[in-house]
């Protein structure tokens, strides 16, 4: 929208996408200075302010979310989808990562926006993912030509049942790193730590629990709590980042740090992820992505202690703090990762109009 135009309102989905939640704009509905667009988003989030009083956020990054979502003029596309990060208690707006359980929100509402047409039965919809360039293709239930949001499907993190949202990602290797390992290593070490950097469709710092003296079975309060720990994993984020093509990451929100030790609940693997400062409730969905692919690469630390099954297509449980995520990957014949998919499931929350004033 153009900024002289701008009312400081406007037509907004709130969404929640996977085990995110956050507000669906069309591109159209948001100012196109992305500075007046930032500081929209600021407000109706109620940032920065820990507890997002002002505003809709949920006083954590994962309900602090917002897609952006355009008709994609690109062959074989449907729609292109920017997502921005809003800090929850920084003045920050970042488009420095992607959000995979966003994602699992956006093929609905391009069908209810008018922007794809409904089949009758499955609607597939392909998205161009601006933050990484990456691709996915998403499968929306939709009986009668109308959305259906309700299902059988359950995912780990969010309560009840939903329609399933498959999603198939394709040429997500080195997405934002310019390759699936940035430094040519399956293995490095920072700070004495071995660790993987590894970016399938999500920069992640893969590093073992029991390497920084940490219980991999910790729940989420005690992470956070635990203060040496977070500035060891600073240290290491903060080298990381121009070794993964990142730069200076200071400010931004990846890579993730994810730490990892021997699956408890029949798994592939466990999984402690901090995103990057905080414990997430769980782990997003490219992060999942990205940690099974580390899974599959020998003499990662992640593959030295996951239970991986035989054949050239893999499902690797992920376990997490709110129970676990499915990664499903296959490989070439002579053993690359060749693509990717997940479970997802989504329901629409409102539609309305959101206010900065």
């Amino acid at each position: 929208m153009s900024d002289a135009g701008w009312s400081g309102a406007a037509r907004c989905m709130w969404m929640r996408g996977g085990t995110s939640k956050g507000g669906f704009f069309l591109a159209e509905d948001l100012p196109d200075a992305h500075a007046a667009r930032d500081q929209f988003l600021l407000r109706i989030m109620g940032s920065p302010d820990a507890r997002q009083i002002d505003g809709l956020g949920g006083a954590d990054p994962l309900t602090s979310k917002v897609a952006v979502v355009r008709k994609s003029t690109r062959k074989g596309v449907d729609v292109d989808y920017l997502f921005l990060q809003v800090f929850v208690d920084e003045a920050v707006v970042t488009d420095a990562q992607n959000c995979g359980n966003i994602l699992a929100g956006v093929g609905a509402f391009a069908i209810e926006r008018g922007l794809v047409q409904p089949q009758d039965g499955i609607t597939p919809v392909t998205v161009f993912m601006e933050n990484t360039e990456q691709i996915a293709t998403l499968k929306v239930r939709t009986p009668d030509r109308r959305v259906d949001y309700s299902g059988d499907a359950r995912i780990d993190g969010v309560p009840g049942t939903a329609a399933p949202v498959p999603i198939t990602f394709r040429d997500t290797a080195g997405s934002s790193c310019g390759a699936l390992l940035p430094t040519g290593r399956a293995v490095d070490e920072i700070d004495g730590t071995p660790v993987t950097m590894i970016d399938n469709g999500m920069p992640v710092v893969v590093l073992r629990a029991s390497d920084l003296n940490v219980d991999g079975a910790a729940n989420r309060e005690a992470l956070d709590s635990d203060q040496a720990l977070k500035a060891r994993l600073e240290s290491i984020r903060l080298q990381a980042g121009p070794l993964m093509n990142l730069g200076d990451v200071t400010f931004k929100s990846v890579p993730k740090m994810t730490l990892v030790s021997a699956a408890r609940q029949g798994g592939a693997i466990s999984t402690r992820t901090f995103i990057p400062h905080r414990c997430h409730a769980s782990i997003g969905v490219l992060g999942a992505v990205s940690v099974a692919s580390a899974c599959l690469i020998e003499g990662t630390p992640a593959a030295a202690m996951a239970q991986v099954p035989d054949g050239t297509s893999k499902t690797l449980s992920i376990e997490h703090p709110s129970g676990e995520t499915t990664v499903m990957v296959d490989l070439t014949e002579d053993g690359a990762i060749e693509s990717a998919a997940i479970l997802r499931t989504a329901r629409k929350l409102f539609d309305g109009t959101v206010f900065s004033d």
